[in-house]
């Protein structure tokens, strides 16, 4: 009898191609979880086990969709008896060569982004084990890989929103390509394409304020300066043409020590907010849920990967920064612990809020999924 559920779930799974079980009714467990220390009545548990999980996008009926820069696929994740779990996981789209890092869905709609294409997947939430051809909407975007990898979403504008890295840790190359180094906006479809933010290197995750409607993005600071600079920043934007410094100015006040000749930093808009150096901060989400207790109502969580060249590691965690108005009045850890004894076992990528006001946390180093929760 052992052997009939592993050979049942084989075969459900075999005529729908698209459908990996997650063994159902079997809780996932992560033993390392124990290590992560969250503030008193928060927990944290495994929602999914998923290769190499990066962005994440939720659909209208509650279908967690999940990027991938390491590999070639996007999945979609459901948790149907609404345990906490996610029970099924579908391969969305599978031979996307160039890091499908980046989901975002509207009207029904999941947008895929590799470094250089944004795809669409229409209807998707009802062909989650047939998906649809997908439809090509953008295909003009530049092709370098380094910091080539996109995180996408829609504004209040109804606008998608697309970050363009720098090709390289520092240089300016806007006299080749003016799209380097911004946060760029398209319609829908791919037309009116657009710069909005000038001057950011690296924005792999963004939000807009719920009360105000501005753009809030975190932006990763150059390397090989030292341990301690330039911090990594949290940015608001909110309106468009702002240049937020790169590469002339790191975090408001460092000039290049090559590019920064000349200027002055009063002439580029500053962080909100100075994030710890080289903590690579990634995904951010605005907590708009009623789960938590309302000290976190309107504030911010963001995903910190965690640093690769520090001689100390820093980052490994996830964080929360707390506003009055558009006033930053704190920084601090939310969940940490996946860096333990000077060594990671598990590197947070993005945060998204689920309808129940739980909130998803990715991980592509553990290729793991968590799901952190409230007991009142």
């Amino acid at each position: 009898m052992k052997y009939l559920a592993p050979i049942f779930c084989l075969m459900l799974c075999i005529p729908l191609l698209a459908v990996t079980c997650n063994r159902p009714m079997e809780k996932l467990e992560e033993p390392r979880l124990k290590d992560i220390k969250l503030p008193e009545g928060f927990k944290i548990e495994v929602f999914a086990k998923v290769d190499n999980p990066r962005s994440m996008a939720l659909g209208a009926n509650g279908t967690v969709f999940v990027g991938n820069r390491d590999g070639d696929k996007v999945y979609a994740l459901v948790d149907e008896n609404k345990d906490g779990i996610a029970e099924k996981t579908y391969i969305i789209a599978q031979g996307l060569k160039d890091m499908p890092n980046g989901v975002a869905f509207k009207d029904g709609n999941l947008y895929v982004a590799e470094i250089s294409k944004i795809w669409r997947y229409d209807n998707i939430e009802k062909h989650l084990a047939n998906p649809p051809k997908p439809v090509l909407v953008y295909d003009k975007l530049p092709t370098d890989t380094h910091h080539g990898w996109k995180y996408i979403a829609f504004g209040p504008d109804g606008k998608l929103y697309v970050p363009i890295g720098a090709p390289c840790n520092i240089c300016d190359n806007t006299d080749k390509d003016k799209r380097y180094a911004s946060i760029t906006r398209m319609n829908p479809d791919g037309t009116g394409f657009e710069i909005f933010a000038n001057g950011v290197r690296n924005s792999v995750g963004f939000d807009w304020n719920p009360l105000t409607k501005d753009l809030w993005f975190t932006d990763n600071g150059r390397d090989m300066l030292g341990d301690d600079i330039p911090a990594d920043e949290l940015n608001r934007a909110e309106k468009p043409g702002m240049h937020f410094g790169y590469p002339f100015v790191h975090a408001g006040d460092l000039l290049d020590p090559e590019f920064g000749k000349g200027k002055n930093p009063k002439d580029y808009t500053p962080p909100q907010a100075k994030l710890n150096a080289h903590t690579a901060a990634l995904g951010m989400k605005f907590y708009t849920g009623d789960q938590f207790p309302k000290a976190y109502k309107n504030q911010i969580f963001i995903a910190e990967h965690g640093s690769w060249n520090r001689k100390e590691p820093t980052g490994y965690r996830v964080t929360l920064v707390k506003l009055d108005g558009n006033k930053v009045i704190s920084y601090e850890p939310f969940a940490s612990g996946w860096l333990k004894n000077g060594k990671a076992w598990g590197r947070p990528v993005d945060v998204l809020q689920l309808k129940d006001g739980s909130l998803l946390v990715s991980d592509d180093f553990a290729n793991l999924v968590y799901r952190i929760t409230y007991d009142k």
